[in-house]
């Protein structure tokens, strides 16, 4: 007879297990540990991911109350003072490396981008995390003010974040993408917000073989030094064009592509910076134009995954709450593309938290309709008061 486990178990089962106990080793994160395990911790966190918990009690509450349905998950026990402890204490890149392990599994199961060009696409953007001055100052942002950014390299082929780095506020974005080693590879192109207009760093991704696409500043110094017959809805020019500027033409001394797009939409006349002369003009404009995806992304991640409030103050608690955070969204998406899921990943987390202990397949439950979902639930309620 086939034993049916928990919906928090069968979860537990997609992350690589052997590779999490190598980041353990690696980091050393069971120096000096007694009895709270890093799978404990980890199996904590994820918890207050998947039901968005708030507060360590919360947590703790939970899950004694689930005490029952521990025995298929590895779990240990919990308490607050514990957890806020190994928050503090326990290396945050045990779980950094447990998100890139998840990730590799991913990869394999994402549909491609909607483009017809099969270069990799990807955007390059930050986000800014608020916080407490009083409570996280060693995250000062400005005088009165603290805050965190994360900085993003995102796939658009499964919409997958490939590449996170947490900084503080202060950081410039174009700065993080020069200190950091983004993954990408020759032949793909990048989408990337004005703000990293830096000819120095786009000369590099140049000299890689890297495409990017980005907006051109207002001052932009240039000559024009060859032009193609605008084609396309919107494409008003579509220029070659040689930097000016005494430090720019240093920094980036090859040609460029200049395309003036109007937006009818928006009413707005938007101009394109390009390394890219073989995509038309208005594929071009369109691969910008799905750079916004990753700021849904943002907002996705910002409404659904507790990133915004945190369990304790001090930087390793913060990086560890974000890189479980990371982890469950790559959770979810795995499941959506292995399932074959049909809706939402928010959906399907709303399934997932609301059946969390029940002992059913994943399978199943993803196939069940809401009605059907608090039936199940409302009959499970009633035969565990007996």
């Amino acid at each position: 007879m086939n034993k049916v486990y928990t919906i928090f178990s069968e979860v537990l089962k997609l992350v690589p297990r052997y590779h999490f106990d190598k980041a353990v080793e690696t980091h050393g994160a069971e120096r000096y540990v007694k009895s709270f395990s890093t799978w404990s911790h980890f199996i904590a966190m994820l918890y207050s991911q998947m039901t968005g918990k708030d507060s360590l009690r919360d947590i703790e509450t939970g899950l004694q109350t689930q005490s029952s349905r521990w025995y298929h998950l590895g779990f240990s026990g919990i308490h607050r003072s514990t957890l806020a402890d190994a928050n503090a204490r326990r290396d945050y890149r045990v779980f950094e490396d447990t998100f890139y392990k998840l990730l590799d599994r991913c990869r394999d199961l994402t549909p491609k981008h909607r483009f017809r060009f099969k270069n990799p696409l990807y955007s390059i953007d930050a986000t800014t995390i608020d916080l407490c001055l009083s409570m996280f100052q060693w995250a000062k942002f400005r005088t009165t003010k603290g805050a965190i950014k994360m900085h993003c390299l995102y796939d658009h082929s499964g919409a997958l974040p490939t590449f996170i780095t947490v900084s503080d506020g202060k950081k410039h974005d174009v700065r993080a993408v020069k200190e950091n080693d983004f993954p990408l590879t020759p032949d793909s192109i990048v989408s990337i917000d004005k703000a990293y207009v830096d000819f120095k760093w786009l000369k590099s991704l140049q000299d890689q073989g890297i495409w990017f696409v980005t907006r051109a500043k207002r001052n932009i110094d240039c000559a024009v030094v060859g032009q193609h017959e605008p084609k396309g809805k919107g494409i008003l020019s579509d220029e070659r064009i040689a930097m000016q500027g005494p430090l720019t033409k240093t920094h980036y001394p090859e040609e460029l592509r200049l395309i003036r797009f109007r937006d009818e939409e928006r009413n707005k006349t938007l101009v394109f910076l390009t390394n890219n002369f073989k995509l038309a003009a208005i594929t071009i404009a369109q691969i910008y134009k799905s750079r916004w995806q990753i700021e849904l992304f943002f907002k996705w991640i910002k409404q659904n995954l507790k990133i915004k409030s945190f369990l304790g103050t001090s930087k390793n608690a913060v990086l560890t709450q974000v890189w479980v955070a990371m982890s469950y969204y790559l959770l979810l998406s795995y499941i959506k593309y292995q399932t074959k899921y049909g809706n939402s990943l928010l959906q399907l987390s709303r399934v997932i938290r609301e059946t969390l202990f029940e002992r059913r397949n994943l399978i199943d439950i993803l196939t069940l309709n809401p009605d059907r979902l608090l039936v199940m639930r409302d009959q499970s309620t009633q035969g565990s008061l007996f």
